[in-house]
């Protein structure tokens, strides 16, 4: 026999700790043909941060994402970018980014407005042109990168990115330990066979607030394999240890999801923006993951009226606490 249940996690994260010095920085070149050269310190482990970097900066910039070329975490040239961790990297290094291309952008601008006859602080730069007024010109930005280059004029910048630094109150104990937070909620959809003990999961709603996503498909990702991984820790990974030494050393023993474990995730992006952040973003990678073993075990909960307390929810414990259930309904 099978029941079924709904549970939700909730969850909030810091982003961008300030107990310490949190910094990043970033550099910023346009070459001849107007593309331009990102170098930040910011490790792409997979999560795509050298793609929302670049995005970061062709927006600031004016220009598409496909001109620009990113070099990222070799420590002998480029900037410190500080760990890839904590979710702070599209926060931090982002703001890096985009105050490197605000520098970099600004001789750049002034040499339009000595082109077109124009203050500097009425034009920008948008989709490879240089706009007046809210309106295209026919000068084009690699024009103008042209223009400079021909008198000298570099065209770079840098630029560095740290939370405020915040200490306790030495009255209170108080303090304020991120720059800014990430909120989520996951409901979860679960079926458990009362006879085997096995619990599986049918459908995830996770919803995040994610300041303002720079790349949805990205994002969606993010909220994807975390919340994948959520469903591992709540239902399958567990490490066993005897006398201090770890005996499931290899996949074999030690089990995390497959393709056929990940139920249908519906990922909902809530946008808020970070007053702080690039272009209004904040971090996702850790908050997909918080909220969804919570979710799980309040979905068990749903379905078989009895709450199990330790991870991962296996079937053993399952029964268990059926058993338990069972005899304290008789006695």
């Amino acid at each position: 026999m099978k029941k079924r249940g709904w549970g939700m996690g909730c969850m909030w994260y810091g982003i961008g700790n300030t107990a310490l010095p949190n910094p990043a920085g970033a550099m910023v070149e346009w070459l001849d043909d107007a593309s331009v050269n990102l170098a930040v310190g910011c490790a792409d482990i997979g999560q795509g941060s050298s793609t929302i970097l670049a995005q970061i900066v062709a927006e600031e910039l004016g220009i598409s994402s496909q001109d620009i070329t990113v070099t990222s975490a070799d420590t002998l040239i480029t900037p410190e970018g500080g760990a890839t961790s904590a979710s702070r990297q599209t926060y931090i290094s982002g703001n890096a980014a985009m105050l490197a291309a605000i520098e970099a952008k600004k001789i750049p601008l002034a040499e339009a407005g000595i082109l077109l006859n124009q203050e500097p602080s009425t034009l920008a730069f948008k989709a490879g042109t240089v706009w007046a007024g809210g309106q295209p010109t026919a000068l084009t930005i690699k024009e103008v990168i042209a223009s400079c280059r021909k008198q000298g004029k570099l065209t770079l910048g840098s630029g560095w990115f740290n939370p405020d630094t915040t200490t306790l109150d030495e009255h209170t104990g108080y303090g304020k330990p991120y720059a800014t937070y990430a909120f989520a909620t996951q409901i979860v959809e679960v079926e458990v066979d009362i006879e085997t003990g096995r619990v599986e999961v049918l459908k995830i709603l996770a919803a995040h607030d994610v300041g303002r996503a720079i790349n949805p498909a990205l994002v969606e990702g993010q909220i994807e394999g975390g919340a994948t991984m959520g469903l591992g820790y709540g239902l399958m990974e567990e490490i066993t240890t005897v006398g201090g030494v770890i005996k499931n050393t290899n996949f074999t023993d030690y089990l995390i999801p497959t393709m056929l474990d990940v139920p249908e995730i519906d990922a909902i992006i809530v946008e808020e923006p970070e007053p702080s952040g690039p272009f209004g973003a904040k971090g996702v990678g850790e908050p997909a993951l918080i909220p969804t073993a919570a979710a799980i075990a309040n979905a068990v909960y749903d379905a078989i009226g009895v709450r199990i307390y330790s991870l991962p929810i296996t079937p053993e414990k399952v029964l268990q606490a059926l058993a338990s259930q069972a005899a304290g309904a008789a006695g």
